[in-house]
């Protein structure tokens, strides 16, 4: 598996953040072709207190070429294009990773 995450920090506007997240960055990414699962967590916190995340956002992909051509679609470049403001603002962090689920064995 592939997978493209973004971390929203925290803001004194979380209506903002929240209103692009959900009318913005969530519908385009349904979208992007290929996509398999979605994953939002809403951070509340780290051991010793508040954290400065947010909320986490991991959309997967069956492989990276599969990721990679999805980007570039019409809706992959909007997308991009959308993200890109909050990055550079810094209220945003992006990375792309190989993911592996592993099963638990009984026991551990």
């Amino acid at each position: 598996m592939y997978k493209f995450v973004t971390l929203y920090r925290r803001v004194d506007d979380e209506v903002a953040l929240e209103e692009f997240f959900s009318q913005t960055h969530l519908p385009l990414a349904e979208q992007l072709p290929g996509l398999l699962s979605r994953e939002v967590s809403r951070i509340s916190h780290k051991p010793g207190g508040e954290s400065r995340f947010h909320l986490m956002f991991e959309l997967y992909f069956d492989s990276r070429i599969n990721f990679e051509a999805a980007m570039a679609t019409p809706i992959g470049v909007q997308l991009i294009a959308a993200l890109t403001p909050w990055a550079e603002a810094k209220i945003i962090t992006w990375f792309f990773a190989d993911s592996f689920l592993e099963d638990m064995a009984e026991g551990n």
